[in-house]
């Protein structure tokens, strides 16, 4: 192994039944990088966490955490990470302290040390003024913090992310962002499982997708986009958009595939400055004005789209139509 291989599974398998959830993954994450692990909910992304953390006993394969093996050596490997689950653990009834306290004893920290280490996350992850507020009187964004502040007790060198982000406001999540870079500049190894684009593009230094249980493509996130330069498209908002445009502008000629995105309308194309012509005219021949038009490079997502063939969304339906009805333990296994 690498010196500065932090992560490494391979041949990571994991089956319920029927059902292959991951299916025969290689991964390496380098020391000290954000390694983004993206795709649509019930992808395998959730599952591979619970493998790499313990949580679940892989059907076939290994993983190493720092050296460590997560099936043969589960107390060092614990020693190794923090973990974030998708939804905070945290303990409603106690305070955002005594939350402190009970993980840092769980990780058998002396008492001096534990309560340096509390007071430190606190101002860390502006939640001192809620040292002894009990957690149901916390919002959401103040229980994902103290979530990820409880990861954090130890000190880990790496530390987990499942989708860290859903549910914030911006706010919120514009403030985990920040302190994940934070920890990142530290020192810390992060590895974040997102089905968001840009939170993979804003955050990642290296980016896994996953499609179906298997990893279709790792790669720095502008590598993919750049490898997916074909993927062009041109941005139009129409007024009149309270009548559907998304038929007659699909049916121009260079048109490949056409996503509504809010007021907009994004046009895929080879050929954008021939769209671009196309557009005006449909709009002067429906009575319409053109509100605004731009060109567009690839980005993540159509990086995405290239690879699996659909865009994130229908991925998703069709891995909770297709797969998760048949999984045998579908109320417990992976559903992000």
């Amino acid at each position: 192994m690498n010196d500065d291989c932090a992560i490494r599974a391979s041949n990571l398998t994991k089956v319920y039944g029927d059902l292959v959830a991951v299916d025969h993954i290689d991964i390496e994450v380098h020391t000290g990088e954000i390694f983004g692990f993206l795709g649509p909910n019930g992808s395998g992304k959730t599952t591979t966490v619970r493998m790499l953390t313990t949580l679940l006993e892989p059907t076939e394969g290994t993983a190493l955490i720092n050296g460590y093996d997560v099936c043969r050596q589960r107390y060092q490997v614990k020693q190794q990470f923090g973990l974030v689950p998708e939804e905070s653990n945290v303990y409603t009834a106690l305070s955002t302290w005594d939350n402190l306290m009970y993980t840092a004893r769980l990780y058998c920290m002396p008492r001096g040390e534990r309560e340096r280490r509390a007071c430190e996350l606190l101002a860390l992850f502006a939640l001192e003024d809620k040292r002894d507020v009990k957690v149901q009187f916390l919002s959401k964004g103040m229980r994902r913090r103290l979530t990820v502040a409880m990861a954090l007790i130890h000190r880990p060198p790496v530390l987990f992310l499942d989708e860290p982000l859903i549910g914030l406001d911006v706010h919120c999540a514009q403030l985990i962002k920040a302190q994940i870079r934070q920890l990142n500049a530290e020192g810390t190894t992060i590895f974040v499982t997102t089905h968001q684009i840009e939170v993979a593009n804003q955050l990642c230094d290296q980016v896994a997708i996953m499609d179906l249980g298997r990893i279709a493509a790792v790669d720095r996130p502008e590598r993919l986009k750049r490898a997916f330069q074909s993927v062009q498209s041109v941005e139009v908002a129409l007024d009149g958009q309270e009548t559907d445009q998304h038929e007659g502008l699909k049916a121009l000629p260079g048109v490949t595939e056409v996503l509504k995105q809010g007021d907009k309308v994004r046009l895929y194309t080879a050929d954008p400055s021939a769209v671009i012509e196309e557009v005006v005219g449909y709009a002067r021949s429906q009575g319409l004005h053109v509100l605004s038009l731009n060109t567009l490079g690839p980005s993540l997502e159509d990086a995405f789209l290239a690879i699996t063939g659909q865009p994130m969304a229908a991925a998703q339906a069709r891995f909770h139509r297709e797969a998760c009805r048949e999984c045998p333990m579908r109320d417990t296994c992976d559903r992000g």
